[in-house]
């Protein structure tokens, strides 16, 4: 995960994974930041981009972020709205619902128990230097 965190970082917002395993646990994580960066306000799609990418570099493509918003939508776990901006184009909104809210939460709390359970594992494989690197 450092290594990725590292090429992430130092490869820009545009750069992807090249390890396919990189990858799906990539894909498996974006539903859940989605909601996740959903949690405080209604977002719109570009928001949304600049939060993933900001605040924990999950850099996405535009048509991905639609599709994943369009399957939450689908399910119930958000809500949506087009909304005028004054200026420009009209901007579609996106908010949780009490659902997607109880959704969050249930794989936030899986997801503490997936890493904690996988960290007994994996700590041991790591020397000192690279444990004191990931924790930063």
């Amino acid at each position: 995960m450092a290594e990725y965190i590292a090429k992430r970082s130092s490869g820009g917002p545009s750069e992807r994974s090249r390890e396919p395993w990189e990858a799906q646990l990539r894909k498996g994580s974006l539903e859940m930041a989605i909601l996740a960066s959903l949690r405080t306000s209604k977002q719109y799609g570009l928001e949304i981009l600049r939060t993933l990418d900001g605040k924990s570099r999950l850099a996405l493509a535009e048509g991905t972020l639609y599709l994943i918003l369009n399957r939450l939508k689908n399910d119930g776990l958000v809500e949506s709205e087009w909304v005028d901006a004054g200026t420009g184009h009209p901007r579609k909104y996106y908010w949780l619902t009490a659902e997607g809210r109880e959704r969050l939460r249930a794989m936030v709390r899986f997801w503490i128990q997936l890493t904690a359970d996988l960290n007994v594992l994996l700590e041991p494989v790591m020397d000192r230097k690279e444990r004191v690197n990931v924790s930063r």
